[in-house]
């Protein structure tokens, strides 16, 4: 299936015009022509079938075929709110397979003990379209500009979803497979290498987040990261 991202089409269109950029990349490298079938998602779940009526290397002109506006839905929503690492290479790898996975909306925090202080979400936009389409989906996960953890903490007392933070420190903790339930919202926290600080993780469990386990192992953070977004997957299965 030749899968091209469009976030400007809409479900009511009857033709679509494929900008220069996609135009070039259909008859250019896949050498596309007339009559040829292309899928169009637009990141919101829909899912498009279109024929080519004219390959221009510039403006190629589609068709739509049939609509199908929800497709492939997820019956959970996952925020991961992760502290950047210092090679952002690393978190680009993280939402790479994490949206492949399932993953539906991420934000950069900036913790106590980040090393990195500053996000540009435009060149994670990219990697999130790129596996978007490798994977066949329709949606595109939200990624937020980075915030503060103490600004972020606040931006999310009034929504409702399993809330959870995944640190390094003593005390009783929970796996997200023996106590989270299915087909929820749930909000998970990711710490910096050098983990939280103590008063992040508390500030954190006096508001109701839940300590969580990702196992004995002390984990990267883009590990710890996809592990999380591996085991609600597995627990949604």
């Amino acid at each position: 299936m030749n899968l091209f991202y469009t976030p400007e089409i809409q479900p009511y269109h009857s033709s679509f015009l494929l900008n220069e950029e996609e135009s070039k990349h259909a008859v250019r490298v896949l050498r596309l022509s007339a009559g040829s079938m292309i899928h169009l998602v637009d990141g919101r779940g829909a899912m498009y079938k279109t024929e080519i009526i004219e390959a221009h290397p510039k403006r190629t002109s589609l068709r739509i075929i049939h609509v199908e506006e929800n497709y492939n839905p997820s019956a959970y929503h996952l925020h991961l709110a992760v502290a950047p690492t210092k090679n952002i290479d690393r978190i680009e790898w993280f939402l790479e397979k994490a949206t492949e996975i399932g993953l539906q909306e991420f934000t950069p925090v900036i913790c106590a003990h980040s090393e990195r202080k500053e996000v540009k979400i435009e060149r994670l936009e990219k990697v999130a379209v790129a596996a978007m389409k490798q994977s066949l989906k329709a949606y595109l996960p939200k990624i937020n500009p980075a915030i503060s953890f103490a600004k972020f903490i606040d931006s999310q007392q009034d929504i409702q979803s399993t809330k959870a933070i995944a640190h390094c420190g003593d005390g009783d903790k929970k796996y997200i497979t023996n106590s989270f339930s299915r087909e929820k919202n749930y909000l998970i926290l990711i710490g910096p290498e050098g983990d939280f600080s103590e008063h992040e993780i508390q500030h954190a469990l006096q508001v109701g987040y839940t300590p969580l386990s990702l196992g004995e192992a002390r984990l990267r953070t883009e590990t710890a990261a996809l592990a999380s977004v591996l085991e609600i997957s597995l627990l949604n299965r």
